[in-house]
C-alpha cells in the first residue's frame, strides 16, 4: 500500500501513465477502422488463449516460447503495423499544417462567394466564429451543420431563400447557424448612412473576437468588421489579406500590419470612431 502511494505521489510517474495512455489512445483511435485493428484484435486474443491454456495444464515451454514473443513484441507489433503506424505519426505530425490548410480553403470559399455577390449586389452577412463562441446566436438561429462552400452562401443569401434575412454562423470549417440575428452595435459615433447590416457587423464585433464580412445590397460593396471596427470598400484581394491575417494566422500583429500596408495602397476606409471617416453605404 505505502509503495502504491509513493508511486501515486510521484508526479514523473504520473506523467509518464499519461504520456502512455495518450499515445495507446492516438494509436487505437487511428487504427479503430482499418485492417490493422482486426489483426492486432485476434493477435491479443490468440496471445491471452496460449497464457491462458500454458498457465492451466502447466505448459512449461509454451510459457517460455510466451516469454520471448512477449519481450519481442514491440518490434514484431512495428513490423506488422508499419503502415498504419507511419500514417498515424504522419497525421499527427500534420495537425498544424492541415488546421491551416482548411482555413486557407475556407476563406477562399468565402471570398468566392462574396465577390460573386457583390457583382450581383445580393446582401450578404457572414460570421466566423474564433476564440469566443457565438452559442446564444446559434441557439436562436436556424441550426445547420453543413460545409462552407462558396455555392452554399451565396444560395443561402439569395434573395428569394427563406433563410437570406439575417446572418450565417461559421464555426471551424462548417456553417453551423443560418438567419441568425445579431446585436445591433450602439455606439452614437456611427454614420446614420451605415444601415441595419453594417451596424450588426460592428455589434457582434464589440461584443465579441468574431470576423464579419458583409456585401451592401445597395452598393454591392465589400467590408469586415473586427474589435468594434468596420473597414469598407474592400476588393476581394484586400478581403482575403485580411482574412488571412484574422483567420489563418490570427495574430493581432499580423493583421495590424495587413491593415497598415492597405492604407498605405490607399485601400479601404476605416468606421467605428469618428464618423466623418465613412463615405455612405448601403444597408
Amino acid at each position: 500500500m505505502t509503495q502504491i502511494l509513493e508511486i501515486l505521489l510521484d508526479w514523473r510517474a504520473l506523467l509518464q501513465i499519461a504520456f502512455l495512455f495518450s499515445f495507446l489512445y492516438l494509436v487505437m483511435y487511428h487504427l479503430r477502422n482499418s485492417h490493422g485493428s482486426l489483426v492486432l484484435s485476434g493477435l491479443l486474443m490468440l496471445l491471452v488463449i496460449l497464457w491462458g491454456l500454458s498457465r492451466l495444464w502447466r505448459l512449461d515451454v509454451t510459457s517460455r516460447i510466451l516469454e520471448i514473443v512477449l519481450n519481442s513484441l514491440p518490434l514484431m507489433l512495428m513490423i506488422i503495423f508499419q503502415p498504419e503506424l507511419r500514417r498515424v505519426l504522419a497525421q499527427i505530425g500534420s495537425i498544424t499544417l492541415a488546421r491551416n490548410r482548411r482555413r486557407k480553403e475556407l476563406i477562399g470559399e468565402i471570398v468566392n462567394a462574396v465577390q460573386n455577390m457583390a457583382k450581383r449586389k445580393c446582401g450578404a452577412l457572414i460570421v466566423v466564429e474564433c476564440k469566443v463562441q457565438l452559442q446564444p446566436l446559434i441557439d436562436d438561429a436556424i441550426a445547420l451543420d453543413a460545409h462552407v462552400n462558396s455555392l452554399m452562401l451565396e444560395s443561402i443569401f439569395y434573395p428569394k431563400s427563406p433563410l437570406h434575412d439575417g446572418a450565417v454562423i461559421i464555426r471551424g470549417d462548417r456553417i453551423v447557424a443560418a438567419r441568425a440575428i445579431l446585436p445591433l452595435s450602439g455606439s452614437e459615433q456611427i454614420s446614420r448612412q451605415l444601415g441595419t447590416r453594417h451596424r450588426a457587423a460592428l455589434g457582434v464585433s464589440e461584443e465579441s473576437d468574431a470576423v464579419t464580412i458583409l456585401v451592401s445590397e445597395e452598393s454591392g460593396t465589400i467590408s469586415i468588421s473586427h474589435s468594434g471596427k468596420l473597414y469598407r470598400d474592400l476588393s476581394p484581394a484586400e478581403l482575403h489579406r485580411m482574412l488571412d491575417a484574422l483567420v489563418v494566422q490570427k495574430g493581432a500583429g499580423e493583421f495590424d500590419e495587413t491593415v497598415r500596408q492597405l492604407n498605405e495602397d490607399d485601400a479601404p476606409e476605416m468606421t467605428g470612431g469618428d464618423p466623418s471617416e465613412t463615405n455612405g453605404g448601403g444597408r
